[in-house]
């Protein structure tokens, strides 16, 4: 993976509204009334603002970390940087290649192999076919699953979906990484060797966003905190600054939430 030399991430007045489902209210004296009205009362839609007017820029060394009450948009806001949501206004800016640890089993297909997934993957994350078969086998090693590479990935147990997972998603270093908590899955010897993997991608990163709730690793790991409410940002500064912006914040009354 070629390392930019330039690298920022910004948002600029981004803005996100997602449609939410509601079935009306209905009152029904038989489960066939019941099952009857649910079949045929079609839901209403509504659109809610998850994210309003969110800016920041982060650039080379940043180390942000994300902290806010569950429910504010922190996962969103950072689906939103990796361009899984469009901004509904507003704009991302990205200069420099990037990786999001978000979901780390998200597009595996149960039918392909695990060698197809790998390149399937890679594919996804933006390396050529050249870095993919690179990549292969040290995937395979870190994994410990390099006698499965033939076998259909839904023969592999849940810990090896993982650990495969985290090895395709942690085998390249990128310039931004974006991270929602800190990622280590597997039992206490793999956790001890992915923990040490991240340790080293986070450190060769640029720029890292981090969203926790582990204020012991948003002080370790971030020089700057992002802290949001109700969608929008609220605070973003040094870390000391923001966790104790957030502690005033936890203390006092909670807004009325609608965010994810």
């Amino acid at each position: 993976m070629t390392m930019n030399s330039t690298v920022s991430l910004s948002a600029h007045g981004v803005s996100l509204e997602l449609p939410l489902y509601l079935q009306s209210e209905r009152s029904a004296h038989t489960w066939f009334s019941m099952l009857a009205g649910a079949a045929f009362d079609r839901p209403r839609r509504e659109f809610r603002t998850i994210l309003s007017d969110i800016s920041f820029n982060a650039q080379d060394g940043d180390r942000i970390g994300i902290i806010g009450r569950n429910g504010v948009g922190k996962s969103t806001l950072l689906r939103v940087l990796t361009g899984a949501y469009q901004p509904t206004q507003g704009r991302i800016e990205a200069h420099g290649s990037m990786q999001a640890l978000l979901n780390i089993s998200l597009g595996f297909s149960g039918e392909a192999t695990v060698r197809e997934n790998i390149f399937l993957r890679g594919t996804a994350m933006g390396l050529r076919a050249a870095e993919i078969r690179e990549i292969v086998l040290p995937v395979l090693e870190f994994a410990e699953i390099e006698d499965k590479a033939n076998h259909r990935l839904k023969t592999l147990s849940s810990g090896q979906r993982m650990r495969l997972g985290f090895s395709i998603a942690t085998a390249a270093q990128h310039d931004i990484m974006i991270m929602d908590e800190w990622i280590g899955t597997g039992d206490a010897a793999f956790i001890t060797k992915a923990k040490k993997r991240m340790q080293g991608r986070v450190d060769g990163a640029k720029i890292v966003l981090l969203a926790s709730h582990n204020v012991a690793l948003i002080k370790n790991v971030c020089n700057k905190g992002l802290l949001m409410d109700a969608g929008r940002v609220v605070f973003f500064g040094d870390t000391t600054d923001a966790l104790k912006e957030y502690k005033s914040l936890v203390s006092a009354p909670a807004v009325t939430e609608k965010n994810t």
